[in-house]
């Protein structure tokens, strides 16, 4: 029985090559240039795009991470994303869009006010006028031309960080969840960090939730403990950010899902890659399937039907995260399927197909999957209906109909 259930959790969590899919060979592509042309802003803006891979029409929309910096930290946020949300089997976090915003005047637009104190050319302090942006022009573009669902994230670092908390304190309701990392919050005489200690104690943060990751930017001869009570400016930096993370927030009665890490052999350039993929995990932390499921699942003593029926729970619990009705993810069925199917739990391979076919009627794979259940047991005219089914379905697919020619051969 261990061996069993090992190699059950080696099949299903680094996927089994057998499971259908449609594979072009060509130049590696991980997102799209798009132009959106801003009147808030007076001037055109470029944005980095990535939509996850999805079958043809297959009514699929996802979450939007929308990304400050874009031009910088789209490749490894894109990357990281579809590790945690496809690669190995991995549901960790759901599948995302993202949407990169490049700079055009960085200082204009990450900055919520204007500091006095700055050399010249001297554009600071747009960011009300960014917000603006976002919420009439961006948001309702993206929601237009891409499969968007209703769940938002917010990244940024450094003057972005700064962006994403300001964001949170003046209009919460623009995100669901905030990852600021390593926030400039020095800025203008620290005038977001005095904001905060007032507007997260006027209003109620139910909703949402923040990240804060923060770099060791102090010197040497200095511990997280000692730093605090510096006053030199080269401190200010990070002595902000722990004011903000350790005293204003929890001291608050904002009720803000909040956490903060500190990253002490990250510099304030490293820390983006390792403080978003930990907001990521904080933030989703309740997305993931149970790992005692696949044992469950592999048991030839339980029941596909109590094992559906906690995963049903499961994704019931992350559709009222996210706010809206999630079905369990079509690939991780698949792959729960062709486990059962390799370790001789035929019945059970059944009921997983099946429940993707319930699922998503109108994809073309999930009749190709059950072909493959059909085809595996030997019910051959059963299974020539179901790669039939998945040539009618969304337009068919090359594999379906390479599996159909073989069977009709053959009889």
């Amino acid at each position: 029985m261990k061996s069993l259930i090992c190699f059950a959790l080696a099949s299903l969590l680094y996927c089994f090559q057998g499971t259908a899919q449609h594979i072009d060979f060509g130049m590696i592509n991980i997102g799209s240039i798009d132009t959106i042309q801003s009147t808030v802003l007076n001037e055109p803006r470029r944005l980095w795009v990535h939509v996850p891979l999805t079958e043809p029409n297959s009514g699929e929309r996802f979450p939007v991470v929308y990304l400050l910096d874009g031009s910088a930290h789209f490749p490894s946020v894109v990357g990281m994303i579809h590790q945690l949300s496809t690669i190995n089997g991995n549901t960790i976090v759901p599948k995302m869009i993202v949407v990169g915003i490049p700079n055009t005047d960085r200082m204009r637009d990450l900055t919520p006010t204007k500091d006095l104190n700055m050399n010249e050319p001297n554009t600071s302090g747009g960011g009300e006028a960014f917000m603006d942006f976002l919420q009439k022009e961006l948001m309702p573009y993206i929601d237009e031309k891409y499969p968007t669902s209703p769940y938002k994230v917010y990244i940024g670092h450094s003057l972005g960080g700064l962006t994403v908390i300001n964001t949170l304190l003046k209009r919460p309701e623009l995100f669901n969840s905030y990852i600021a990392i390593d926030p400039s919050l020095w800025w203008a005489e620290s005038s977001t960090l005095k904001e905060a200690s007032t507007l997260l104690n006027s209003k109620q943060y139910l909703n949402e939730k923040l990240f804060v990751g923060i770099a060791n930017t102090m010197d040497s001869n200095m511990t997280i403990n000692t730093v605090i009570k510096d006053t030199t400016q080269t401190t200010q930096h990070i002595r902000d950010i722990l004011a903000f993370s350790k005293e204003v927030v929890p001291n608050s009665t904002s009720g803000l899902d909040f956490s903060y890490k500190y990253y002490n052999e990250d510099t304030h350039g490293s820390v983006p890659l390792i403080s978003t993929y930990d907001g990521l995990r904080y933030i989703f932390g309740w997305y993931d399937i149970d790992n005692d499921l696949i044992p469950l699942i592999m048991n030839p003593e339980s029941n596909a039907e109590t094992v559906i029926s906690k995963i049903e729970s499961h994704y019931a619990t992350v559709s009222n995260n996210m706010g809206y009705t999630i079905l369990p993810d079509e690939s991780l069925i698949n792959q729960i399927g062709y486990g059962c199917l390799q370790n001789d739990l035929p019945k059970k391979a059944e009921a997983f197909f099946k429940l993707n076919v319930k699922n998503y009627p109108n994809s073309s794979n999930v009749y190709d999957s059950l072909g493959d259940y059909y085809a595996a047991v030997e019910q051959t005219d059963k299974a020539i209906e179901a790669y039939q089914k998945a040539m009618n379905t969304d337009g068919g697919n090359s594999y379906s109909q390479e599996k159909l020619d073989t069977l009709k051969k053959g009889n």
